[in-house]
This record gives structure tokens, sequence and C-alpha cells, in this order.
């Protein structure tokens, strides 16, 4: 039997490598896009679909189900960044990133979980981010969405285990992809107390996913992930020190361990 692969956001970046990657080694992909008619050539099919929508998540999924007859593996995959002072980042756009990064992946989990449970097998997979495991500067409001997924993650596992429902986190670091361009930036105000050093490391992140690792690794891992017979909780994937970075918070004091990012980031 051909397993059904759902990859919310696979029209682009890293939803589009790991579907492609997939679809070559035989499985029955299809991603999501709000607008799918703007990609026409995409080598898997693409359904319509709005995470931060209750509605528009139940029709994709009975649209999928009504086609294939079930859901076998969610990728989790649709998200958006944002950077800015915390002081400075107006407040519906806290909550718009929220809605997409945590809220939404929430929602499609519950979707799809009736259809997983009734077949009594599933794997749900999340992509949250390296930068979900500690609060950096300017980005504050992306690591906490993230971080939040990780741990809504280790709960679901533990409610969905006797399902025969299995779900792993993958936190990819910097990869060459467009998501730069998606990101909501705060302003760079003249008069802001922030101008100097949040402008820095804006010029600083945005370079780090130009000199990013290819997704095609990640779409390796997620296909080696969906093959094995149990997988992990975590994984992390990127280049080696920012893999290293989850380690060194884990077993440095914390005022060294944030003394060592503010350097990082010249603050």
């Amino acid at each position: 039997m051909t397993t059904i692969v759902l990859i919310t956001g696979g029209s682009s970046g890293i939803g589009k490598s790991i579907g492609e990657y997939l679809t070559q080694k035989g499985f029955s992909v299809y991603g999501t896009s709000r607008f799918p008619e703007n990609f026409p050539e995409s080598k898997f099919p693409l359904i319509k679909l709005d995470v931060t929508q209750l509605d528009s998540i139940q029709s994709c999924v009975a649209e999928l189900i009504s086609k294939t007859g079930r859901i076998d593996v969610l990728i989790n995959n649709a998200g958006v960044g944002i950077t800015g002072p915390l002081e400075e980042i107006p407040m519906d756009e806290m909550k718009r990133n929220f809605e997409t990064n945590l809220f939404g992946p929430i929602n499609m989990i519950n979707a799809v979980l009736p259809s997983m449970r009734s077949q009594h097998s599933g794997l749900i997979l999340n992509i949250t981010s390296i930068a979900g495991y500690m609060g950096l500067p300017f980005r504050g409001v992306y690591s906490a969405s993230k971080g939040a997924l990780e741990l809504i993650t280790e709960s679901y596992r533990m409610e969905l285990k006797s399902f025969n429902i299995k779900m792993s986190n993958i936190a990819p670091g910097d990869f060459a992809t467009n998501i730069a361009a998606g990101r909501y930036h705060a302003p760079i105000f003249e008069d802001s107390p922030y101008k100097v050093p949040y402008g820095a490391t804006l010029d600083m992140m945005d370079s780090h996913v130009d000199s990013g690792k290819n997704p095609l690794l990640m779409a390796e891992v997620v296909h080696k992930i969906i093959t094995s017979k149990n997988p992990k909780i975590h994984y992390k994937v990127g280049a080696f020190l920012q893999k290293f970075s989850v380690v060194l918070k884990r077993i440095l004091p914390d005022l060294w361990y944030e003394k060592l990012l503010s350097r990082f980031y010249n603050i």
C-alpha cells in the first residue's frame, strides 16, 4: 500500500524539497499552498490551505481523505519568521505568528487524528527550529512559537501512544530558502534605542539564510524518519555549530550561555 503524505507549505523551500524527494522515493505526496494555482509546475499535487483558518484546514483534510481514503504521514512544515525588538513588535503580529507556527499545526494535527486513530497508525512530523531551543535577541517571538511546538509534541506523543500514532520534531538550522523574504520585520525606527543592534542582527540573519544548508538534507532526514520503526522525539538538522549550540545550552550555566549568545550577536 502506497504511503500517503500531506505536507503543509509544500510550494517552496523545505516543504517543496521534502515533497519532491519523497515523490521520487515512491510515496504519494500532497502538498498545500494558500494559492496552489500559482504553482502549475509542482511535481506533486497541491491542495488549497490556509493553516490559520480552521475551516480551510478541515476542508483540506476532508478533500484528501475523500481522494485517497487515508493520511499516513502529516508534515507540519508551514511557518513564518518574525523579527524585531519585543518592545516594538505590534501585538497583532505576534499573535499572527503564533497562529501560523503553533495553533495552525495543532489544528492540523487534531484534524487528521480521527482518521489516523481509525486506521490505528500514523506519523506526524513537526518542523520546528533550532531557534526554538533558546531565546534569541530580536527573534524572541519566533523562538517562542517554535519552542512551544517542541513541547506540545512531547505531550501529544504520550497522549497518542495507545493509538499507535507517532510524532516527532525536526528542528532545522539555517537553510538556503526564501524564508527571509516572507518574514515579518519590525521596522528599524530612526529614533529606536534598538536601531543599531537590531539592524546589525537583521543583516546577520539574512546572510545566514543565504549561506545555509541545502534543503535536500532536510528531505533525507524526513525520509529516514518515515522509514524508521521507532522515530525519536527530537531531531536537529543543520550546521554543526548550530546543533552544538543546543548542547551548550544544556551543559553551560545560564549566565555563561547568555554571555556567549550576546557576544555572537555583538550586543
